[in-house]
């Protein structure tokens, strides 16, 4: 009876489901095994690229600064004395085209001076230092003068050397508005990013999916400086100022682009 029970049909058919659902079971285990697998490393593949972006730019305006000094043995007539002189050079840099929005006061001292006597005293007897005694008083103005007239900024500073200016100095010529270059120079370096990961992807032979990650390594803007402290006196003729070269100026951006690829 036994025998003919497990050879029937419907005994077949028993078997075979169980096996079925064996196997679609070991499969569902398996599919939950994998899952986990990429769970436990969801970190996708990816490839990192620097570009570089380089822009020139001409300056546009120059800086300086300027100080006017004077000495009196009353503190209100070296004011007055550095004042006159002030006054005599903010009269001219208005008369050449210099608004006040591009003159700055950047220091004001008035000092007192001082020397020392020496004391007499007789041969083979102690002599104590020399005595401080105030010798009146040291006024001391600087300005700074942003020029947007390049071509004119020789002409200037002699001229400003010929009212009486006793020190000009930190000339530097640079471009104004180093945000536009900046953003110019950041855009090519963007662009050249980009052409580096479409190469790299195809020599690996992968497929770019998207971008992961963005940042600045290095973004740097220097503008033209030049030492340039001393006095300077002109002849009654007037001087037309010395040869100023500008040369151009350098804006470089650096991008790293990370991106996911598949």
């Amino acid at each position: 009876m036994d025998k003919s029970f497990f050879g029937t049909t419907q005994m077949r058919i028993l078997v075979a489901l169980s096996l079925l659902m064996a196997i679609i079971a070991l499969a569902s285990y398996a599919s939950l095994n994998f899952e986990k697998i990429q769970y436990s490393n969801p970190t996708p593949a990816t490839i990192s690229v620097i570009g570089e972006g380089e822009v020139l730019a001409v300056p546009d305006i120059g800086r300086f600064s300027f100080s006017v000094m004077a000495e009196n043995a009353e503190a209100s007539v070296a004011q007055e004395l550095s004042g006159t002189k002030i006054n005599e050079i903010l009269a001219y840099l208005r008369e050449q085209g210099i608004e006040d929005k591009d003159i700055k006061v950047e220091q004001y001292n008035l000092y007192p001076r001082w020397r020392y006597e020496e004391r007499v005293c007789p041969i083979g007897s102690y002599c104590p230092g020399g005595e401080r005694v105030q010798d009146g008083f040291e006024v001391t103005q600087s300005i700074a003068v942003k020029v947007r007239e390049t071509k004119d900024a020789p002409k200037v500073i002699a001229g400003v050397g010929e009212r009486g200016a006793t020190d000009i100095s930190n000339l530097n010529f640079s471009v104004d508005d180093t945000e536009a270059l900046r953003d110019e120079a950041r855009a090519k370096a963007i662009e050249n990013a980009q052409a580096k990961a479409v190469v790299l992807a195809k020599q690996l032979g992968v497929r770019i999916v998207h971008l992961t990650a963005y940042s600045e390594t290095g973004a740097a803007y220097q503008p033209y400086y030049k030492e340039m402290s001393m006095a300077l006196d002109a002849p009654d003729g007037g001087f037309g100022g010395a040869e100023l070269p500008m040369g151009e100026e350098s804006t470089l951006v650096r991008v790293n682009i990370t991106y996911e690829i598949k």
